[in-house]
């Protein structure tokens, strides 16, 4: 018939690859990254009535969340295939880049809570007690999560060993 076109069989060459995971694309990372602990914790402080958690979680949780989601997943982008991340079981280098990024957020947090409340206009602010919890927590959940759909999303054969 005029205007139709046929369809071939699919063959080897043209089958679809099942096989192939799905691609690392940062800025959807970074938005998972805001977004999901943002309506999480607003949620947590409307269900609990605390103004301040309603608060943090759209400033220092969420946005913690994606700064670090933003430079592990750079960092990610620009490893070789032969990198010590890319080899090795998932979870353990997930586990390994969110101890990290936690103890570098916990060593900020606690030296920001120690710090902001010296400024005469947060003195009496709840706000900076809360770092010590919020930024470690939330940087180890961003870079969990970023390192391992980062790993997934790595070929077979970069994976391999």
């Amino acid at each position: 018939m005029p205007g139709r076109t046929q369809q071939r069989p699919a063959t080897p060459d043209t089958a679809p690859d099942t096989t192939t995971p799905p691609r690392f694309v940062l800025w959807r990372e970074v938005l998972i990254a805001y977004a999901a602990p943002a309506v999480m914790a607003t949620a947590g402080g409307f269900a609990t009535g605390q103004s301040e958690l309603r608060i943090a979680a759209l400033t220092t949780i969420a946005g913690t969340s994606a700064l670090v989601a933003t430079l592990v997943g750079l960092r990610h982008r620009r490893r070789s295939a032969d990198s010590w991340a890319a080899r090795g079981p998932i979870p353990l280098r997930a586990l390994a880049f969110g101890l990290g990024c936690a103890a570098l957020a916990l060593a900020v947090g606690v030296a920001a809570a120690e710090l902001l409340p010296r400024i005469p206009a947060l003195a009496d602010s709840p706000w900076p007690g809360r770092l010590r919890i919020d930024l470690p927590l939330s940087a180890a959940i961003a870079a969990t999560m970023t390192t391992w759909r980062w790993r997934v999303s790595l070929p077979r054969r970069r994976r391999a060993h």
